[in-house]
């Protein structure tokens, strides 16, 4: 393909604190909740008194696509090399992203799963001719500019596609410099607790109590989630009366050692949801995940109001505006941006970065071990706002027996907690086997 090359202009990589303080504060009053769920809780100080409603100042340098005052590009590398190379293999619920520079430097990442295939195609004919023939080290600019310039398209597909390039970017700048990802990012590669995470609700209260009390004996994992309700519900149970009989069921059986988490994956209006919240309170939950249709934030904001447990959410959000209005609301206590739904590294940064200026914990959603939960594990260990654990599947066949083949080495539990890769890039190496059995295409300068 012929590539369309923009040169980076010199305006992108300016910064003017002097400007920047002139941007109007937006300030977030913070209940008891949140001052004691964050009390200890590091900051980033370039976050602080962001403004959701800042216009552009002085030199152009303006808040958008997430940014907060005196944010910073990410400069990991010296500038001087070219993207020649994006190619894509794809296979079942997986296409993993390889880039490749004109000294032959390489990086690897992945398409969010589910419809990968789509996702790979909008890659090719919508995203990879924003990034050929520039330079890998102005990322920010790249990523901006490939979804900008998708502005007909908002915004799933177009997000995946991009979050696929970046990855494989953030991989090739560890391989330059090697170093993992985490240690680019400021952090450094040591175990990370992790919340043992069912997907199921086809499972009976006492079936899923005896497999979480097995996965505790044997792996020492400290934070379970279970689902409630019905995915999309309308205020259903998956069966009638499973909400009622987990909640207490599953504390009973794992006793108060422990952390519990739920989600409601949108099922309830906000009456309902707080009636569940109570009994989640009552069972000393520790969170309760997207209770009201994600689309609906007024309606989480209520639900958050109203409990004095923790209500998570976020992942289905890829829209960085949308974060910024999430976190002016408080319409959550802990944000869970999805690194691939959101468009990669650099734009779920910039999400944890607008909840830490608000005050939120970040836990990214991870809810399989394809690649999502390799990058997730170097981003946990490097931002300040991570909450106390991530999400871990606990789940075998489809997307897990896929991913099992994908790369090496695989990541395993021990004592409750996953190792980050220590390796240079993401710290792992994609099978060639499973790439032999992939389909193939290719963008190039």
């Amino acid at each position: 393909m012929t590539a369309r090359t923009h040169p980076i202009p010199d305006a992108v990589h300016a910064h003017d604190p002097e400007n920047s303080n002139r941007i109007d504060p937006f300030t977030m009053e913070t209940d008891m909740k949140r001052r004691t769920f964050l009390a200890g809780a590091s900051t980033l100080p370039a976050a602080a008194g962001f403004s959701c409603s800042s216009p552009a100042r002085g030199n152009g340098e303006y808040l958008y696509h997430g940014r907060v005052p005196n944010y910073k590009p990410f400069e990991i590398i010296d500038r001087g090399l070219i993207i020649k190379k994006i190619e894509t293999f794809t296979k079942g619920y997986i296409s993993v992203v390889k880039i490749t520079t004109d000294d032959g430097s390489e990086g690897w990442g992945q398409i969010s799963t589910y419809n990968a295939d789509i996702s790979a195609m909008v890659l090719h004919r919508n995203v990879a001719g924003h990034f050929l023939g520039n330079d890998p080290a102005d990322i920010d600019i790249l990523v901006d500019r490939a979804y900008e310039m998708n502005h007909k398209y908002p915004w799933s597909y177009v997000c995946r596609a991009i979050g696929g390039i970046d990855t494989a970017m953030w991989d090739l700048y560890g391989k330059i410099k090697q170093k993992p990802v985490v240690e680019l990012l400021g952090g450094k590669a040591v175990p990370v607790p992790a919340y043992a995470s069912s997907m199921r609700r086809d499972i009976s209260p006492e079936d899923e109590a005896d497999r979480l009390i097995k996965l505790k004996d044997s792996h020492g994992f400290k934070a379970f989630k279970v689902r409630v309700g019905r995915e999309n519900g309308h205020n259903e149970d998956e069966t009638p009366g499973r909400t009622e009989k987990l909640i207490p069921m599953i504390r009973k059986a794992l006793g108060d050692d422990v952390e519990i988490l739920t989600d409601g994956n949108s099922c309830y209006t906000p009456d309902k949801a707080i009636e569940v919240g109570r009994m989640l309170e009552e069972n000393n939950y520790y969170w309760f995940e997207e209770p009201c249709p994600h689309w609906e934030m007024e309606w989480t904001a209520e639900v958050t109001r109203a409990l004095k447990m923790n209500v998570a959410g976020g992942e289905q959000d890829n829209d960085l505006a949308q974060w910024k209005r999430m976190v002016q609301m408080e319409a959550v206590d802990i944000i869970q941006p999805d690194i691939l739904y959101v468009g990669g590294i650099v734009r779920t940064m910039r999400a944890a970065q607008l909840g830490e200026a608000g005050g939120l914990k970040c836990v990214p959603h991870s809810a399989n071990i394809a690649m999502v939960t390799v990058f997730t594990l170097h981003m946990m260990g490097a931002i300040p706002n991570a909450g106390p654990f991530f999400e871990y599947s606990i789940e075998s066949g489809g997307i897990v027996d896929e991913a099992l083949s994908l790369y090496r080495p695989v990541l395993e539990a021990r004592d409750g907690a996953i190792q980050i890769p220590e390796g240079p890039g993401w710290g792992v190496e994609i099978s060639k086997e499973w790439l032999a059995g992939a389909d193939y295409q290719i963008s190039e300068v």
